[in-house]
């Protein structure tokens, strides 16, 4: 079978303690436990989306980019249905179907790459006047999809020569304004780097730092002990990658307040 050049689960055995912890987080069923160590039943079953890595305690899971078999999603329903597994594949894939234009390269709709520059209005004007203003919806600044940090591909064009937010996934909650003040015109990727794999973090921003030629990188995160990896992830990455940006560091307290925004 011919090789594409694409993202792939790496596994590093020395790290593995054989857990089984990835085998029930991979929706495609492409991870085993042989010998005592996690391996991959065959590249076509892994979408490298990288879903196993935030269940894999000791880092033995990494994302990579390299020549390997394409995805495909017909196997993966088979895999599935060998293993009396409930198939996430969309109907009609594993059938010679064609997939939605939407659909991933995972299989996940919810997962496609899109981008926009035009935005909606605030708010249907049947709705907007006789709404009472705390219930007028203020417009998005959101110009792409996806957003979290372990889903987006490390060329997505929205990336290129862009302004980028990192930004801890509790900030958008905590920070009223946050379209407004910080993601005008920005591109964007999310993250918990306590529930998340940090090392992946850092591989991942690593190589998107390479190829993207960013203008500027802000990364706002929480004032709470866990939130600063985040921030340490981005310093480092810059660093492995000779990124010379200006990054800022910017800091919101847990009700909401803007404490302090320096650049490193």
């Amino acid at each position: 079978m011919a090789k594409v050049l694409r993202e792939i689960i790496r596994i590093n055995e020395e790290l593995c303690d054989g857990c089984g912890d990835c085998i029930s987080s991979c929706a495609e069923g492409a991870l085993v436990i042989v010998n005592g160590k996690a391996k991959l039943k065959g590249e076509i079953l892994c979408d490298g989306a990288g879903a196993c890595i935030g269940h894999c305690s000791t880092g033995a899971l990494t994302i990579e980019k390299r020549e390997s078999e394409a995805y495909d999603e017909a196997a993966v329903a088979l895999n599935l249905a060998r293993t009396q597994q409930p198939s996430r594949i969309p109907v009609g894939a594993a059938h010679g179907g064609q997939l939605p234009m939407a659909a991933h390269a995972g299989g996940c709709p919810g997962s496609a790459m899109r981008q926009w520059n035009d935005f909606p209005p605030a708010s249907p004007s049947d709705v907007r006047d006789s709404a009472p203003a705390a219930l007028t919806q203020q417009p998005s600044r959101l110009r792409q999809w996806p957003v979290q940090l372990m889903l987006v591909q490390l060329d997505a064009p929205f990336f290129r020569n862009a302004d980028l937010i990192i930004t801890a996934d509790c900030v958008p909650f905590a920070f009223p304004d946050f379209h407004q003040r910080f993601l005008s015109g920005k591109a964007l990727v999310v993250g918990c780097p306590k529930l998340d794999d940090l090392r992946h973090y850092f591989d991942k921003l690593t190589q998107i730092f390479k190829v993207s030629e960013l203008k500027s990188v802000e990364v706002i995160k929480m004032d709470v002990p866990c939130c600063g990896g985040i921030a340490q992830a981005a310093v480092e990455a810059r660093k492995r990658s000779h990124g010379t940006f200006p990054l800022t560091i910017t800091t919101i307290g847990i009700r909401g307040e803007l404490q302090e925004s320096y650049r490193v």
